[in-house]
């Protein structure tokens, strides 16, 4: 069995000292209420939890899997899990972030990510049930009419229904212009009739709620080809009238659920629709729009989870190298009153811990700020303000994504690898982290497909102006702190850096304009290359303030260790990267 402890102090940390979010929060629209004590009690209780409810469930839920069962076409989850969700929902954890109107406690989003890492590091298969009903309720209050906000949100805010993002066919996945579900009018005015296949449904179908609100994509029958002919449309498991009466069944159907490598505790469907009614959301033809808010939301919650793996795989690797005996250090017995020394003094050992401390630590201050610029977007009553932050997160989004669910795939790796042979048994639990951390770097959205968004959307489309500000941003950072001669070793190279950044985009920008291949050739390079120098920043920043934080002292030489072991180890990585960049397309000849 698997360990987890919240980390209450370095998201205090993280906060607090390095990002003064508590009193950014309380600046903006609504943030009267918010305060340390606030932020406390929330982070105590999530904890509790997560610590005690959702933990134990992991491994079993895991052993366990989902149930199909083929006569009824119905789901069940893992021993636990139904009962585990009664709890979260009496607790008023589906509400935390959703707007009072709607019923929910209109608590910022910055403080949502924090109870979410818990809920994936302590049970990430768990945790994609209300992942989805987020997505869902983050559709409907951008797009919806009000009378489907009624009726569709308040449940989903409540956690009586849960909700699903139907977006992937068989032939569509990352290419939704494909899609062939399609829609015709319904019998009773303003409802439709949606008929199609969609695969990969998580949270398609369970026995968690008494109902489920498919968000659906399909083409209308005046549709013009491609994206830009795609509609939603909610389709509620159980149909419901405009004045919120559920009623009979609805002719959408789990057709089967999916054996996978990891994730079994968590329903992934291929749902059939065959002329199921539903309700069109916004406008026709205009479907793209409320996707990409869905996708924008998962996508952050995505690269939260890759970062929960990381934590929860640190906590176990890091506890299992300090308990177990094997060999001597090459300097001389560090226990000689052992039959041989913890693993923790070997130098790779550490190496392996240090880059999950690094990852785990740093990406937690990353998705932090990242959130933090949704708030301001979202609550600021300055629209300057609000329009840069949106920039901002724009940017960071693919990299939140795509970095740190890369990254969980190895740190995961390393954690194994510290455990030996038993890293690899299930008795352990360890191989788990590494199953399950496999499938974030390719939902909402690959790798790729998050690389592609940064260079050629986020920097060649919209002219990089989120980088700009984080250019910006950093820059500030190493003029403020230019004469400190006690952040020279961070200052100094990541000035060198940011400038080695800037010119590359600006390169990129040429060799692309006379050969677009280039933006491909590049992209995901450039995703881990930027990653790494945005992480470089929030380290700088960590060993800035660590020494006057609210860290206990050993807590403070942690982070400026691993401050300097990420300068060290970690950010010359970039070099390579920047190599292959340079390489061009010349450098990727075709495949015969």
């Amino acid at each position: 069995m698997t360990r987890y402890v919240a980390p209450i102090q370095d998201m205090r940390f993280a906060l607090y000292d390095l990002l003064g979010a508590d009193a950014t929060m309380a600046g903006l629209r609504g943030g009267e209420v918010i305060n340390r004590e606030l932020i406390d009690a929330v982070l105590e209780e999530a904890g509790r939890f997560n610590e005690q409810v959702l933990a134990p469930l992991n491994q079993s839920g895991d052993a366990e899997g989902c149930h199909f069962d083929a006569e009824t076409a119905t789901v069940t989850s893992p021993k636990g899990f139904k009962q585990a969700y009664a709890q979260y929902v009496e607790g008023g954890w589906p509400g935390l972030n959703a707007p009072e109107a709607y019923g929910g406690q209109n608590l910022p989003h910055t403080i949502g990510v924090l109870v979410k890492e818990m809920i994936d590091s302590a049970n990430l298969a768990w945790g994609t049930y209300p992942l989805l009903s987020n997505g869902a309720s983050d559709a409907l209050l951008t797009h919806a009419e009000e009378w489907q906000r009624e009726v569709f949100l308040k449940p989903l805010v409540e956690g009586r229904w849960t909700g699903t993002m139907c977006l992937t066919e068989p032939q569509a996945g990352s290419d939704l212009g494909l899609l062939k579900t399609h829609a015709v009018a319904g019998k009773t005015e303003g409802t439709w009739c949606i008929s199609g296949t969609k695969i990969f449904i998580t949270a398609g179908e369970h026995d968690l709620a008494e109902n489920i609100v498919h968000l659906v994509l399909a083409r209308l029958p005046d549709a013009p080809a491609g994206s830009r002919g795609i509609s939603m449309f909610i389709v509620p498991k159980f149909k419901v009238g405009r004045d919120g009466a559920m009623g009979e069944r609805n002719a959408v159907a789990c057709g089967s659920i999916e054996h996978k490598m990891g994730l079994k505790g968590s329903a992934t469907c291929v749902m059939n629709f065959d002329g199921a009614e539903g309700y069109l959301i916004g406008q026709p033809h205009k479907g793209l729009a409320a996707m990409f808010t869905m996708m924008n939301a998962a996508r952050l919650a995505v690269g939260i989870q890759g970062l929960s793996l990381i934590e929860r795989a640190l906590q176990n690797s890091l506890a299992y190298c300090r308990e177990r005996l094997q060999m001597r250090a090459l300097s001389g017995a560090v226990a000689p009153d052992k039959a041989a020394d913890p693993i923790i003094v070997h130098p790779d050992v550490r190496r392996m811990l240090l880059t999950q401390r690094a990852f785990a630590e740093g990406g937690r201050a990353l998705v932090l700020y990242a959130a933090l610029q949704s708030d301001i977007h979202e609550r600021s009553t300055d629209d300057a303000e609000r329009a840069r932050a949106g920039e901002v997160l724009g940017f960071l989004i693919p990299i939140c994504k795509g970095l740190l669910t890369e990254i969980s795939v190895e740190c995961t790796y390393h954690a194994m690898q510290t455990y030996g042979g038993h890293g690899y048994i299930a008795e352990y639990g360890i191989e788990q982290f590494a199953r399950d951390a496999r499938i974030t770097t390719i939902y909402e959205g690959t790798t790729q497909i998050q690389a592609l968004d940064l260079l050629g959307r986020k920097v060649m489309q919209l002219q990089g102006a989120g980088l700009k500000h984080l250019l910006g941003d950093i820059a500030a950072f190493c003029q403020a702190h230019a004469g400190d001669e006690a952040l020279g070793e961070f200052v100094g190279p990541l000035a060198v850096h940011a400038k080695t950044w800037s010119d590359l985009t600006q390169d990129l920008g040429k060799r692309a304009q006379s050969n677009p291949e280039e933006i491909g050739a590049a992209a995901v390079d450039y995703l881990f290359y930027s990653g790494y120098i945005v992480l470089a920043w929030i380290w700088a920043r960590t060993a800035a303030v660590a020494g006057k934080s609210a860290l206990p002292e050993a807590g403070r030489t942690a982070k400026l260790d691993t401050a300097r072991f990420y300068f060290a180890r970690i950010l010359p990585r970039t070099h390579a990267h920047l190599a292959a960049m340079k390489s061009g397309i010349e450098g990727l000849p075709e495949v015969h």
